[in-house]
């Protein structure tokens, strides 16, 4: 399992280098924008749309057409 995770930690820095160069900037630039920027922007786009898939599950169990 160590094994694993050493290979996906090294492939994932390798990729956000390799990003880092072909976008000309540094790789903590390319980090922060996508741990800082990136990542939240998605997990809050996940919750909206959980809590549109849950209230549209609600109306149409409650017979509704939504």
């Amino acid at each position: 399992m160590e094994d694993l995770i050493k290979k996906v930690y090294v492939y994932c820095t390798d990729f956000i280098i390799n990003l880092a160069n072909i976008l000309d900037l540094s790789y903590y630039e390319v980090n922060t924008f996508i741990f800082c920027i990136l990542y939240p922007i998605t997990i809050i786009g996940l919750i909206v749309i959980y809590l549109i898939q849950r209230r549209r599950l609600k109306k149409i169990e409650t017979g509704l057409r939504p």
